[in-house]
């Protein structure tokens, strides 16, 4: 039975819908745009909804505007058929229908994070388990307690016996080989930083080790730890160790798929800090491509550090690229089109709307309020009485007449404001939205199905 679809609009929305779909051509499935009878299709509640749509014969499954407030389980049961939520905005429509109409999943990953509290010898072992749940509310699946040379850690073991107690994997890190058995015999998960001269110490306990070369670049010596491990039936994780740019990172990456090769089955682990932390660049593509590495090698560990400023959101980025890269792998496709946690900076699609289209959504207005858009020849705003264009926020004050309403002109400032970093980034502009900078960025969940509370602007000073 082929598909039919009914798409609900509102009236400013339904000839660029209409133009949209034609353009579309699918042909995989009818459709049909229903008018809701609202100017605008954001504002459609259920009740709207229920009271003035009535489907077509036929319609198979019903797609409401992304930021239509309605509740789509509701819907479903009433009209009898499946409602889904589609993109936010008709200009994405063809990358949604080219995708089956479903959302990628992210929900599955295969590498485990070990996120590394550097300084965990000299905090209190209440901050340290304060930083451990922070990082595990981020993605860190190990905390990793790293010691520092030539610093007591006396402490060592009533830190892992408290992450044990609340839940954490633990893993230490340290070239003491009294700390790591200290570590091991308190209940730790994993010892790090093993070689072929200390490797006995995984016999003395149920850690798992990750052993590294005995002297940097060594990969011999790594791959005779890991064969003694392996002929004794002993799990165990290698890291052959990436280097940073300029001294060795190529060779070092070169290391991994040579061990890999010579070792198809072991479980290996990549630190990535020595890329992210030591290159001044921002750390979403260098972990996007890290991560890509450990996906095409099998690596399904990764040791993660924050120290830098520049790096504050490590943990959500290595989250959000194991995510990625394995729905990319699971599908055998390139690691493109599975959302925008990955693209802080610039978007994709930055502009929905061409200067014409903007203009004629324009000349539909008919009240006083400002809409505000970003189109390839700068910002708009413009209600029933005013078009104006520019490209700097400050362009607009002479242009849109509310000298006199402060309200209203912070408002718009701070709209303008915003809609000006959009139009020079190359990012995606929505009025009364935050910008979308991925996971880069914190994100306030938003209720899909309630409107927003009234700003600061609309209320009296006081209230």
């Amino acid at each position: 039975m082929r598909e039919k679809l009914a798409l609900i609009t509102g009236h400013l929305g339904r000839a660029r819908l209409e133009r949209t779909m034609a353009a579309l051509g699918c042909e995989a499935f009818d459709w049909v745009i229903v008018d809701a009878g609202v100017k605008v299709a954001a504002l459609m509640t259920n009740e709207i909804i229920r009271r003035r749509v009535s489907l077509p014969e036929g319609i198979t499954r019903v797609l409401l505007p992304g930021r239509c407030r309605a509740d789509v389980e509701s819907l479903s049961r009433h009209f009898g058929v499946r409602v889904e939520r589609g993109p936010d905005e008709i200009a994405d429509l063809p990358a949604y229908f080219g995708r089956g109409a479903r959302p990628p999943d992210l929900s599955g990953y295969d590498v485990t994070i070990f996120a590394e509290i550097v300084d965990a010898s000299q905090l209190t072992p209440a901050a340290i388990l304060e930083r451990a749940v922070s990082l595990g509310s981020k993605g860190a699946d190990v905390i990793d307690l790293g010691a520092l040379p030539e610093t007591p850690f006396p402490h060592l073991e009533e830190s892992v016996r408290l992450l044990k107690r609340n839940g954490l994997r633990v893993s230490v890190d340290s070239f003491s080989t009294d700390e790591l058995r200290r570590g091991a015999a308190a209940g730790a998960d994993f010892l790090l930083s093993l070689n072929e001269h200390t490797i006995d110490i995984a016999f003395e306990t149920n850690a798992i080790p990750v052993v590294v070369p005995a002297e940097p670049g060594d990969l011999a010596s790594l791959l005779r730890a890991a064969s003694r491990l392996r002929e004794v039936g002993r799990p165990f994780i290698a890291d052959p160790v990436i280097d940073p740019i300029h001294f060795g990172f190529a060779q070092s990456l070169a290391r991994f798929v040579e061990f890999r090769r010579l070792m198809p089955e072991a479980e290996m682990l990549m630190g990535t800090g020595n890329l992210t932390e030591l290159t001044d660049a921002d750390s979403l593509g260098l972990t996007a491509l890290l991560l890509g590495a450990c996906s095409e090698l099998a690596i399904r560990n990764v040791l993660v550090v924050q120290v830098s400023a520049h790096t504050r959101r490590t943990i959500e980025e290595h989250d959000a690229a194991r995510r990625l890269m394995f729905a990319a792998r699971s599908d055998a496709a390139l690691p493109k089109g599975y959302g925008s946690a990955l693209l802080a900076l610039h978007d994709k699609r930055p502009v929905v709307s061409s200067p014409s289209q903007v203009a004629e959504n324009a000349t539909a207005v008919k009240d006083a309020n400002f809409r505000i858009e970003v189109s390839d020849d700068g910002i708009h705003a413009y209600n029933k009485a005013v078009h104006a264009t520019g490209t700097e926020a400050l362009d607009f004050y002479p242009l849109l007449g509310v000298q006199d309403d402060a309200g209203h002109a912070f408002y718009l400032g701070a709209e303008l404001a915003k809609a000006e970093v959009a139009w020079r980034l190359g990012k995606r502009y929505v009025q009364d939205e935050p910008l979308d900078f991925g996971c880069a960025a914190e994100t306030v969940k938003q209720d899909a199905t309630a409107f927003k509370a009234a700003g600061p602007t609309r209320k009296r000073a006081g209230e």
